[in-house]
């Protein structure tokens, strides 16, 4: 046997993905590159790894064993690498975190600094919605989360972080803009909505439910991304945290609507299990948020405070 680290991580990535496009895509190789390692590695083995039926591509019960073995392997030549690495008083080891959708626009800029201080320090950032964030954390599939909402049924530590405001959005150029709608008016507006799941609609069908509105909902969509582009669109208004607005808004293509109980007022926060033995990575990145908090929020988001 001749196979190389190489090989076993383009192919636990090609069995991940079943995709050898989508496989050369998250690896930044092209596909024949792929495709070459790939059968460089089935010479190997006598006993098919992967099989393509209708142009689909399948992982054979003899490549999952393998590529179980293949993560198993890279997982020890990580570790030793960072254990080589922690000798040299090195900080190192990655750092699982968990976000939820509008939390991406926050989480670069508060590892930003912490990466070059810490050059050998891996980050691996799930980006999905609120109760997928919750799940991997009650799991212990995360290191931390950042949400907006505190989950009610875990007893979770917190650093909070700034300000969330939510505020009502549409197309610019409204009429709605030139005054403050009430209760009726809103209920007559075409609403979109986020998915099943998700922290912002928690937070619009709490607004909708204490202010006794039922407006008119035309669509629902996946991702804030989505949100803003239909109501760049003229489709319709949403209640949109502003931390996700700050270049629509400034480029013209969104505008805040006055409205009554507007903005809607919460804090971002980086949770943790209560209890949980932190890795000293975790902990040292705690202390840096603690510590450097306040002049990140300035320097990266101080324009939020004119809203």
């Amino acid at each position: 046997m001749h196979y190389t680290l190489h090989q076993l991580q383009i192919f636990l990535k090609v069995t991940q993905a079943r995709s050898i496009t989508r496989a050369a895509d998250e690896l930044n190789l092209t596909q024949p590159a792929v495709s070459i390692q790939l059968r460089n590695l089935q010479e190997q083995f006598e006993i098919p790894l992967t099989e393509t039926i209708g142009k689909k591509l399948h992982v054979t019960e003899f490549g999952l064993e393998v590529a179980d073995s293949a993560k198993k392997i890279l997982e020890e030549v990580y570790a030793l690498n960072y254990r080589a690495l922690a000798y040299k008083g090195q900080l190192t080891g990655k750092l699982s975190i968990s976000v939820v959708s509008t939390a991406k626009y926050l989480v670069p800029f508060f590892i930003h600094d912490f990466m070059k201080k810490h050059p050998s320090v891996e980050f691996s950032i799930q980006v999905t919605n609120k109760a997928k964030v919750i799940e991997s954390l009650e799991k212990n599939l995360t290191d931390l989360s950042l949400v907006s909402i505190l989950p009610e049924h875990l007893s979770v530590e917190k650093v909070n972080l700034l300000p969330n405001k939510l505020f009502l959005v549409g197309k610019p150029n409204s009429e709605l803009q030139k005054k403050r709608l009430n209760r009726e008016s809103l209920q007559q507006l075409p609403f979109i909505f986020r998915e099943q799941g998700s922290g912002t609609l928690q937070v619009m069908e709490r607004y909708l439910k204490k202010h006794n509105i039922k407006p008119r909902k035309t669509l629902e969509l996946s991702t804030n991304e989505a949100v803003k582009q239909a109501v760049a669109a003229g489709l319709g208004f949403s209640l949109m945290p502003l931390i996700g607005m700050k270049n629509e808004l400034a480029q013209h293509d969104l505008e805040i609507i006055p409205a009554p109980g507007l903005p809607v007022k919460s804090d971002w926060h980086l949770i943790w299990m209560k209890g949980k033995k932190n890795s000293p990575l975790a902990a040292e990145f705690i202390e840096f948020i603690r510590e450097n908090r306040t002049d990140l929020v300035q320097k990266h988001f101080g324009w939020t405070s004119k809203y």
